[in-house]
């Protein structure tokens, strides 16, 4: 299965991809979509905040580096501001299920910020008793006086960024944090009322091997987080300039890395942990696994998620957005960013507006990456499309089929327990879009 795993495929959280979307949508079809929200429609929010203290050399994420409050205190008056012309265009109190601070690291705002932050979205959107708050999280700067404020602010999941335990790799990534300073601030969120806590962990990475992945895995089960994700390092130094500082003799190969991610994978399910889709892991009451149970799981541009909402809207440099009639996405770099809200226009770069055959294929994709099957003449029928057009294009379906990492059946795909980690494979054959796919 190596040639499946070596292929450069997308990870599925849209469809179509980033890589399909173009500057002739843009902030006129931004302003239209959300005018033409429906007014009770639930909606998430995704806010991001793109500063962290240190780069990680791992990281594949568009971030800045500071140390001083300054710039992130710009950001967010920009940020603010853009919530302002936003909620201008929407419909006025749409109803919250899920709000996400992502980074960077979105924690690194004074706690006063973040309070203020929250009551201004409070100000512009209905939020229930029920939503969701979550915020990402690094362990090493973490303070009891951010805590104090997550409380008081609504917050309950937080994301931990851990990776690796293993003080080798580490060093070698240029992230280096105690098993002390995760436990210290899982406990911290715990000791503030907020018990549902995930961990980030990654394999793949320079100086892994089998053994310290799984001993990484019995350090975080041992903090007993409601869920894990699971993640491959993907290396593009031609990408990513601070990933040119990874010695990339040290890196795994391929087949030690499916060795690392089956290794990973058995010893959380173990410790009774679920496994969720293609890399995340949940304790059983989590609505993750419960929602996985009840056939309601959802994956989005966040992830896995039980959010059924329809409507995403981001707010922030590079923030993707889906509305009702397809995709679009702020400006990237954050001067563009600020300079487009300053002038009180949207700062919309580009986008995609679906057609009728992408919603089928992004329904297909979705219940293949939730469910590791789908039944494509069911989700055709649902959709009023044909089936026959989808199967034709899936030329490379045939193939995976031959190969033993997929059963057909009446339309009917299923891809089999021992090649999940091939899924995005499979995906990628309901994916025309792409100019190449593996052999």
């Amino acid at each position: 299965m190596t040639k499946y795993c070596e292929a450069h495929l997308p990870w599925y959280t849209i469809y179509p991809t980033v890589s399909q979307f173009s500057p002739a949508v843009g902030a006129n079809a931004s302003g239209e979509w959300l005018r033409d929200m429906p007014t009770n429609d639930t909606v998430s929010l995704y806010l991001h905040i793109p500063f962290c203290r240190s780069m990680c050399w791992y990281c594949g994420f568009p971030v800045s580096i500071t140390r001083r409050d300054a710039s992130v205190l710009n950001y967010l008056a920009v940020l603010r501001e853009e919530i302002r012309l936003v909620s201008e265009q929407a419909p006025q109190g749409l109803p919250v299920s899920d709000v996400h601070f992502g980074g960077g690291t979105p924690a690194i705002m004074p706690p006063a910020e973040f309070l203020a932050l929250m009551e201004l979205l409070r100000s512009y959107f209905a939020f229930k008793k029920a939503t969701t708050v979550a915020v990402e999280i690094d362990p090493r700067t973490f303070t009891s006086e951010m805590a104090e404020a997550f409380e008081a602010a609504g917050v309950n999941r937080a994301s931990l960024g851990v990776q690796s335990f293993d003080p080798t790799v580490q060093q070698a990534i240029n992230r280096v944090q105690t098993e002390t300073q995760v436990a210290a601030a899982a406990e911290n969120l715990r000791r503030h009322g907020i018990v549902r806590i995930n961990f980030d962990l990654m394999y793949g990475l320079p100086h892994q091997t089998v053994q310290s992945c799984v001993q990484s895995a019995k350090t975080a089960v041992a903090i007993r987080p409601q869920r894990l994700a699971v993640f491959g390092y993907a290396h593009v130094p031609s990408y990513r300039k601070n990933q040119r500082l990874i010695e990339e003799a040290a890196l795994p190969d391929m087949a030690a890395r499916a060795e690392q991610a089956a290794a990973v994978a058995d010893t959380l399910v173990s410790a009774g942990y679920r496994q969720i889709g293609l890399d995340h892991f949940a304790l059983p009451n989590d609505e993750l696994a419960l929602a996985q149970k009840a056939g309601r799981l959802r994956r989005n541009s966040l992830g896995y998620s039980a959010d059924t909402c329809q409507m995403l809207i981001g707010f922030g440099a590079s923030a993707i957005s889906r509305l009702g009639e397809g995709y679009v996405q702020n400006e990237l770099a954050q001067s563009s960013y600020t300079r487009h809200i300053s002038a009180g226009h949207l700062a919309t770069s580009q986008g995609y507006r679906l057609t009728g055959e992408d919603r089928v294929r992004a329904a297909i994709i979705e219940q293949l990456m939730c469910n590791l099957e789908a039944d494509v003449p069911a989700i055709c029928a649902a959709h009023e499309f044909a089936p026959i057009p989808i199967f034709d294009s899936a030329r490379r379906l045939a193939r995976l089929a031959e190969d033993g990492v997929v059963d057909i059946a009446n339309g009917f795909v299923r891809v089999r327990q021992e090649h999940r980690f091939v899924l995005r494979a499979v995906a990628a054959a309901f994916d025309p879009y792409l100019d190449r796919l593996p052999d």
